[in-house]
């Protein structure tokens, strides 16, 4: 056994430290005035297993077993910490700019990067080029590109993949669990999906232009859970031509029609601009967004200012029926208050079934309860149009939105319901951003696109990426909000 090695001060007796000549070893402070014998004879104790009387123990944790249960099921059921999670990830207080992707050939086109999409894994970046702005671009050759942000020796000119697209690409949206699968929409009305992994050929399916093809631009694309097969996914193409279409794979590389919706004029308010399409008045649809909470609802933008809930379950037919290889239906069930000009985009909450943003040509953000016509809030953001608007995937009270005006603003509602917490300045005041995608699983990124055809990847403050401890709390109260 080592010595006993004393430290004296002035304020305390004597301290000992005690080590066994084992190959582990043990230290033990004193930090009381104690004798040097008697702290040795206690470490000596401490060092000897001491008989446990395991039926004393035994009946120890039967006599105290009901109240820890009641107590362990006291705070299963509390709420006072919903919302909050440990966070490890290093505090960041400042939005930067990560990366700044350009592809120089689009660029040359004066190419727009019309939509922008994080692929399963959140390292690799998707974007598509085309033209959002007016004139006839269905036979401009586009491209779609990639770039994997893990990469060492990313080139920020030069992306992984680049395809060649012969029509405007004006959508896309990579699987949400295949990492190299993307789909697209065109100016030309097609959908089509590429296999990022094939270098050379990358086109593997295609709807081809058939009666079933949307006769107008295609403005969202989806992936779509198949309600038969979990692990099957659908394709879901939405467009101006009113026309909500459902898409399945087949072996021969085509896309072939499985359920299909038509918005017509017999189901929204009459004070709607409308447009004829084959004899019949469509309402052209532009964004769609689908309920986290409920696979059968939707909800859809238009191009006459509405915001519309829809849903998959309806029997209702689309009359007068449009010309397709199978019957579609009528979706609309209900109107929200309009906004001053077509709606571009509708957002729901990842943490509210009944919560959704939609933004458009009036420069308005609405916050809407599915339960009410009238906004819970609505929000000027900019004096030209809104092109995009996202919830946060991770933060409940937070959401974001791209501008006419070249601008990326971050609104946190737990701080104001009036004002922005942070203005990112993207672009020009002349150069609009289109398109913006939070990174479901690297939460501190945020990819924007704009008309210059620059894609910026920017990194989010801590801020904006950590729960606070009552946001869902916040954002029950906002909900339950009723307006006149």
């Amino acid at each position: 056994m080592g010595p006993t090695r004393p430290q004296k001060s002035c304020q305390t007796g004597e301290i000992s430290t005690m080590e066994a000549a084992v190959q582990s070893h043990s230290s033990r402070d004193a930090g009381m005035q104690t004798d040097q014998s008697e702290e040795t004879i206690q470490d000596l104790d401490l060092q000897q297993e001491a008989p446990v009387d395991y039926a004393g123990l035994l009946s120890f944790l039967q006599g105290v077993e009901d109240v820890v249960i009641k107590e362990l099921n006291k705070n299963w059921r509390s709420h006072a910490f919903d919302g909050f999670e440990v966070n490890w990830v290093d505090q960041n207080e400042t939005v930067s700019c990560l990366h700044s992707l350009l592809y120089p050939e689009a660029q040359d086109q004066k190419l727009q990067v019309t939509s922008v999409s994080w692929n399963a894994t959140g390292s690799v970046v998707a974007c598509s080029y085309g033209r959002l702005d007016d004139g006839d671009w269905s036979t401009e050759k586009s491209y779609v590109c990639t770039w994997n942000l893990d990469r060492r020796g990313l080139n920020p000119k030069r992306p992984d993949l680049v395809v060649d697209v012969p029509s405007s690409v004006m959508c896309l949206a990579f699987h949400p669990s295949q990492p190299s699968l993307i789909v697209g929409g065109l100016y030309s009305g097609e959908v089509l999906i590429w296999d990022t992994s094939r270098i050379e050929d990358p086109l593997i399916w295609r709807t081809g232009m058939t009666d079933d093809t949307h006769t107008d631009p295609v403005y969202q694309v989806d992936w779509l859970q198949d309600s038969k097969h979990s692990h099957h996914f659908q394709i879901l193409s939405v467009s101006t031509d009113g026309k909500i279409l459902v898409w399945q794979t087949q072996r021969d590389g085509q896309l072939m029609l499985v359920e299909g919706f038509a918005l017509v004029a017999q189901q929204i308010p009459r004070s709607m601009k409308l447009k004829r399409t084959r004899g019949e008045t469509a309402v052209g649809v532009t964004s769609l967004s689908f309920s986290h909470f409920d696979p059968s609802v939707f909800i859809i933008g238009v191009e006459g200012g509405y915001s519309l809930k829809c849903s998959t379950a309806v029997e209702t037919a689309a009359v007068p029926r449009t010309v397709s290889s199978i019957p579609l239906k009528a979706p609309a069930q209900f109107a929200f208050s309009p906004h001053g000009g077509p709606v571009y985009c509708v957002s729901c909450s990842p943490f509210h079934r009944n919560l959704f943003l939609s933004g458009g040509t009036d420069g308005h953000v609405h916050l809407h309860s599915m339960l009410q016509a009238q906004p819970l809030i609505s929000l000027q953001l900019s004096k030209k149009y809104l092109f995009s608007v996202r919830w946060s995937p991770v933060r409940p009270l937070v959401f974001a939105a791209a501008t006419g005006e070249g601008e990326v603003q971050l609104f946190d509602f737990g701080k104001s319901s009036q004002k922005p917490a942070v203005s990112i300045k993207q672009a020009s005041a002349q150069t609009p951003v289109y398109c913006i995608e939070f990174n479901i699983k690297q939460t501190q990124l945020l990819a924007a696109g704009d008309a210059s055809g620059m894609l910026k990847i920017w990194q989010l403050s801590s801020d904006f990426i950590q729960q606070g401890p009552r946001e869902m709390n916040h954002l029950e109260q906002l909900a339950n909000e009723v307006t006149d």
